[in-house]
């Protein structure tokens, strides 16, 4: 196969504009420590190329994601780490896929999906999922915190933790496996191209900030496909991979209406 150039080079690591099967056949069995997928939802939607690519049968579409979930798992160094964005529809047979990969569970983190809408007869969908797995027992585990939310308007404190306000770490609270910071931006006047569902780079921050050693090699098969293409780390190159404004320090406030 004709040798990938990237298409981006910084000194956050290198883009690539690829099938993401072109890129697991350049990288070699486990020389990879963290992967972050953002797959196609198979919603229909047209990204670009045509509604058909992501409108495939309900079977052809598990086989291409099992496909693109067995090289990443090849990739991945032990004590590595897998993080898929996906639909909580398609969730739970990824998830029972990669854990016949022999990879092991760690989160089923759900990131809370205001502004949607009932359908059918069904219950109100108000999350999108983040399945977490390692490559065994992980590698690198750094404890991230959130700033004690507060009301955007007076400034307090939303909860009062029972009168144990005191006792609260002044880093912050600890990152649980519910997200209610992550909704994407619907309004126009917030984005970059109004058609387009751009991924938070919150969230894909966050994942890395939770694993981040000083030169851990991460690549994202498919993350932003959406909204960005293609990234990935070096195959060869040992070099650091930080996310933009992510460290295991960097706190981004929540806020909410409570007056």
């Amino acid at each position: 196969m004709k040798r990938l150039q990237p298409c981006l080079v910084t000194d956050l690591g290198l883009l690539y504009a690829t099938d993401c099967f072109n890129l697991f056949a350049s990288l070699r069995d486990e020389s990879v420590d963290c992967v972050f997928a953002d797959p196609p939802f198979n919603l229909g939607k047209d990204y670009g190329r045509g509604a058909v690519k992501d409108d495939l049968a309900r079977l052809d579409y598990l086989k291409w994601s099992f496909q693109w979930i067995d090289e990443s798992v090849r990739v991945i160094a032990p004590g590595g780490a897998l993080f898929v964005y996906i639909l909580p529809q398609w969730g739970y047979h990824l998830a029972s896929h990669i854990e016949e990969r022999g990879m092991q569970f760690r989160h089923w983190i759900a990131l809370t999906m205001k502004g949607t809408f009932p359908r059918g007869r069904k219950l109100y969908p108000a999350h999108y999922a983040i399945l977490y797995f390692t490559k065994g027992q992980p590698k690198t585990f750094n404890r991230v915190r959130l700033p004690v939310p507060t009301c955007r308007h007076c400034r307090k404190d939303i909860k009062d933790y029972g009168g144990h306000r005191k006792f609260l770490n002044p880093a912050g609270l600890n990152l649980t496996d519910f997200w209610e910071d992550t909704a994407p931006a619907r309004h126009q006047k917030f984005k970059a191209r109004w058609h387009i569902n751009e991924l938070k780079p919150l969230i894909p921050s966050r994942c890395t900030s939770e694993r981040r050693s000083p030169m851990a090699r991460s690549t994202s098969p498919c993350s932003w496909c959406r909204a960005t293409g293609l990234e990935s780390s070096s195959p060869t190159a040992d070099h650091r991979w930080p996310m933009p404004g992510a460290t295991s320090e960097r706190r981004v406030p929540m806020t909410f209406r409570c007056c």
